[in-house]
């Protein structure tokens, strides 16, 4: 009785032995650290010293008087260019050359020199006062700064309408692909 007992209790740690290591070794796999969860709240305010971005090079002090909404703009133009460069990358790694079209040649200008070019000049009309020699100069300031506001954001919402447009065409060109494939797969297998 009591060798069942000693062989029952070493089974039940050997199996638990083994299904601790196992579960842990699986996690590593996939990448997890067992018994660590980040969990981020994307309802949190984006401290401008924690941002980084993926494609986009923008001046940080250039963004400390944007709102919270143009910042979260930004950072999902960027994860949208991230998308669309791994997208352009893929095609290079088939060897397949990547056709630039107006809209994107468009596009890659809008991100790379005018959105950077805006941030500076919202920047700027953001933090120096506006100098009228009729004494009205605090609203003439705030109106101007308002306007740049306005300004900028419809530049946000054009850039990323853009991109939305782009990634839309780059999804049916490869929808359209696998149709072909399929298509030419499905007419040789009836012959």
């Amino acid at each position: 009785m009591i060798i069942l007992i000693g062989v029952g209790i070493v089974t039940t740690l050997t199996t638990f032995y083994l299904g601790k290591k196992g579960w842990q070794a699986f996690h590593k796999a996939v990448g997890i650290t067992p018994g660590v969860l980040v969990y981020q709240n994307d309802n949190a305010p984006l401290p401008l010293s924690k941002l980084s971005w993926q494609q986009l090079n923008l001046n940080k002090k250039h963004l400390q008087n944007l709102s919270e909404q143009q910042l979260r703009q930004l950072k999902r133009i960027d994860e949208k260019v991230n998308n669309y460069q791994a997208y352009q990358k893929a095609l290079q790694a088939q060897h397949k050359t990547p056709v630039v079209t107006e809209q994107q040649f468009v596009l890659n200008k809008m991100l790379h020199t005018r959105l950077p070019e805006m941030l500076a000049s919202h920047y700027h009309l953001a933090n120096v006062n506006i100098k009228v020699n009729n004494g009205n100069e605090d609203n003439v300031s705030n109106n101007s700064k308002a306007e740049a506001s306005e300004l900028l954001q419809s530049v946000l919402n054009n850039i990323e309408q853009r991109l939305d447009e782009l990634l839309a065409q780059v999804d049916e060109q490869q929808l359209q692909e696998l149709r072909v494939m399929k298509n030419y797969i499905n007419s040789h297998d009836s012959s």
